[in-house]
């Protein structure tokens, strides 16, 4: 797509496929939501965006990812890619950026269908976007965020190499909770996926990256 390419823009691990979605292939990551994101208890999530009949989540997912590439710009970006494993649609990995230019910092956020969780695709999702925005963007700093009680994305963290960053209040759906914050700094980075970058070059321009930053 000339005018947006960002559809062409596609990261390969040895297991996954992480590029924005088709039309279907989006229908298919709604429907994926119908099967659950997380076990029984608090959401993990910051908002409340699963408490909601099943048919109003799986078109929030859809409505989410068109409102997040139409508000685009080089300032403040936020990338919903579709992950793949074997051609099959398995969850949502986001990778993010404010002011980018100035900042090099990435935020991250993910879900993943309930029958794909366990098996490592968390970990290795998180980390190509994490090399992608270190490695191709010339990112310095990634942060996110969990709280207290998931207990599964901060595994994910630890094994990635961020450091605790804070512990911060909020509410969420009516009730109090902590969340852990992390950060995770490009010399403390040691990639463990061989990530492969395909089509950056037409859109690098769409993150505020100077390509002189890339590696």
């Amino acid at each position: 797509m000339r005018n947006f390419p960002l559809y062409e823009l596609t990261l390969t691990t040895r297991r996954l496929t992480l590029r924005l979605p088709t039309l279907v292939e989006l229908d298919e990551l709604a429907d994926l939501t119908r099967g659950g994101v997380f076990s029984a208890g608090p959401t993990p999530f910051y908002s409340d965006w699963t408490n909601a009949g099943a048919d109003q989540v799986a078109r929030g997912v859809i409505l989410h990812h068109w409102r997040k590439l139409s508000a685009w710009s080089p300032d403040n970006w936020e990338l919903p890619l579709c992950v793949f494993r074997d051609g099959e649609v398995v969850g949502s990995q986001v990778v993010k950026g404010t002011g980018f230019a100035v900042t090099r910092e990435v935020r991250t956020g993910s879900w993943l269908g309930l029958p794909h969780q366990r098996q490592g695709i968390g970990t290795e999702m998180r980390a190509a976007v994490l090399a992608f925005a270190f490695e191709y963007l010339g990112a310095v700093t990634a942060r996110s965020g969990a709280f207290t009680d998931n207990h599964a994305s901060a595994a994910v963290s630890a094994k990635l190499g961020y450091r605790d960053d804070g512990v911060r209040r909020q509410v969420v759906d009516g009730a109090l909770r902590e969340c852990q914050f992390y950060r995770l700094n490009l010399d403390a980075f040691a990639s463990p996926v061989d990530l492969t970058v395909d089509r950056l070059e037409a859109c690098r321009h769409l993150f505020g990256a100077d390509p002189g930053e890339a590696t």
